[in-house]
């Protein structure tokens, strides 16, 4: 996300400031002019003003629990929030100061999610790093280097994987020069495929990227088949391509639910893996994790050793200062619920995603594209052409409060308009059957002017007395 610049000298003096009844209370002068929006103010105010000032300023945000359309976690226990707090003003960076947060807490949680991904027999090693969008390119940025190390190729660098990952896979091949060969998925298969895989794959390819729950519809790439076709080049070209394996939104999940379900560290070609601490790990944002498969996937020259305030430490990041709050939130969850409270919650949660793609089904409307299975995620088009688009159901939907996506999918499937719902812990069966309900009423006021449950208007006052 990023601004820009206000040019004050057009802007309508109207609007270069906010006025309030709340802040006419606590500042006497603001009727002359107003608090400035793109200036620092020459005074402040007292705290009282300037915290309803941001409060009222974030009224017409959306509620976070009506949020289908974000993985990420909104609700912790009450226990939780107060260990953030207790923690909120802590720099992980700092480990010669906050010691305990770093070389105990962070250690553990890397050593519990490398044995999570059955990194049993290897000498793995991870790190905490502000969400999946940094592991990803940290795991790739290890990876290039490995490539660039072995002298395999000559060319230029490539990254294989699909059109439908998240962006940070783009990011990662501008920011560090890497050519992206993406994999166009098709209408009927929406993942990529070993033999897509195949064409694309060269001397210089550095990594295959495989996702856990792909951003559009939340299905999982065939990581196996993949792997299978990397041993048989390496043992015929000796070509060493890694994959790793985006587990954002699977990563806390199916090690509980499908623990036979072989994605991770048990496949020889699984090098790397992220997932997000804050969606199914059920922490605030922003957390994610990187684990590397055996250390010496992390080539030795990426990493700074620092002396930096009274103590060496080992640095592997694209920032440096970072909140210690989620990794001990973190820490709180796993020792919380362990595998078995884990495996309750998300088994609850995938219960309660196939009621709700169940119900979405039975309205008639929809073809079901994923029906929240494997991962809590539905996906579903319109099964006949209406007079209105999901973009346009989504619109209606808002005004509910639900805040459901609908949008298309990427290349080669770019006619097929989706809507997509992330159910979470906070979701519950009888809200999604009010989502149902609000969808089904949303469908008839499209199609009839109103709204299904709409009475007959009253008629009008006549001085007569009317049932309406």
């Amino acid at each position: 996300m990023i601004s820009k610049k206000v040019n004050l000298e057009t802007l309508d003096e109207s609007k270069k400031y906010r006025v309030g009844a709340y802040s006419a209370r606590y500042i006497p002068k603001v009727k002359e002019k107003g608090i400035p929006k793109y200036e620092f103010p020459e005074k402040g105010m007292s705290p009282r003003a300037a915290y309803q000032l941001v409060h009222d300023e974030q009224s017409l945000d959306g509620n976070p629990f009506l949020n289908l359309a974000s993985f990420v976690n909104t609700w912790m226990e009450p226990e939780a929030d107060q260990l953030v707090m207790e923690n909120i003003n802590k720099n992980i960076i700092d480990i010669f100061e906050y010691p305990q947060t770093d070389k105990v807490i962070h250690r553990n949680i890397v050593n519990m999610l490398g044995r999570l991904f059955n990194g049993h027999h290897t000498e793995f090693m991870g790190t905490a790093t502000a969400g999946s969008s940094e592991a990803i390119m940290l795991g790739l940025l290890a990876h290039k280097w490995s490539w660039k190390n072995s002298g395999r190729g000559t060319g230029k660098p490539n990254i294989i994987f699909g059109n439908d990952a998240h962006v940070c896979w783009d990011k990662f091949a501008k920011y560090f020069d890497v050519e992206a060969r993406k994999i166009p998925i098709d209408k009927d298969v929406r993942t990529i495929t070993a033999d897509a895989v195949s064409e694309q794959i060269d001397e210089n390819t550095i990594c295959v990227g495989c996702v856990l729950g792909t951003t559009f519809t939340g299905e999982i790439d065939p990581v196996k088949d993949i792997n299978d076709l990397l041993l048989g080049y390496k043992k015929e070209k000796d070509w060493d391509i890694p994959i790793h394996i985006d587990a954002a939104s699977g990563g806390f999940i199916l090690p509980f639910t499908e623990p036979d379900f072989e994605w991770d560290f048990r496949l020889e070609r699984v090098k790397s893996i992220n997932v997000s601490g804050h969606k199914y790990g059920l922490t605030y944002p922003g957390l994610g994790w990187l684990i590397f498969r055996d250390e010496s996937d992390l080539p030795e020259d990426l990493i700074f050793h620092v002396n930096y305030l009274g103590e060496m430490e080992d640095s592997y990041t694209l920032n440096f200062s970072g909140g210690s709050a989620m990794v001990v939130a973190q820490y709180y969850n796993i020792l919380r619920f362990g595998r078995a409270g884990y495996t309750g919650i998300m088994k609850n949660i995938l219960e309660v995603s196939q009621d709700l793609a169940e119900r979405v089904d039975r309205l008639g409307r929809f073809e079901i594209l994923n029906k929240g299975e494997r991962l809590p995620i539905i996906a579903f088009r319109q099964k006949k052409e209406t007079g209105y688009s999901l973009q346009q159901l989504s619109y209606k939907l808002r005004e509910k409060g639900w805040i459901v996506p609908a949008y298309c999918l990427p290349e080669n499937a770019a006619d097929i308009e989706i809507m997509r719902i992330v159910v979470r812990e906070n979701f519950t069966s009888d809200m999604a059957a009010i989502l149902v309900n609000d969808i089904e009423n949303a469908c008839h006021f499209f199609e009839n002017g109103r709204k299904s449950e709409t009475k007959k208007p009253c008629p009008p006052d006549d001085g007569m007395v009317h049932i309406c």
